[in-house]
């Protein structure tokens, strides 16, 4: 009999993370690890197909092959756009710069 592998899934959430270890037979692939971990039936606002994934904050492909030790991660999507958010804060910056004593 083979050893197993074991991972982790990851999903974090604005009050937390959620992580979740795993055994699995060596040839399983990411997407399998997912699944396997039961994380689909705790969180089902994951909207696999749609998502996007990771090991150690590398995107991967569904597909490829989980390997010992990994910690597969599914992200969220993001709620605002990085460009509009940093436009947002200097903009925030720049009235309070206007706005303080001697400014």
């Amino acid at each position: 009999m083979t050893e197993r592998l074991r991972v982790q899934v990851c999903y974090a959430l604005p009050t937390g993370v959620c992580l979740l270890d795993v055994e699995l037979d060596h040839d399983s692939t990411l997407e399998q690890a997912i699944r396997a971990s039961g994380l689909l039936e705790r969180h089902p606002e994951i909207d696999l197909p749609a998502a996007k994934i990771g090991v150690f904050g590398k995107l991967r492909q569904f597909s490829e092959l989980a390997r010992p030790g990994d910690r597969i991660e599914i992200y969220r999507p993001l709620v605002v756009d990085p460009k509009e958010s940093r436009r947002r804060r200097a903009q925030h910056k720049s009235r309070a710069t206007a706005k303080a004593p001697g400014g």
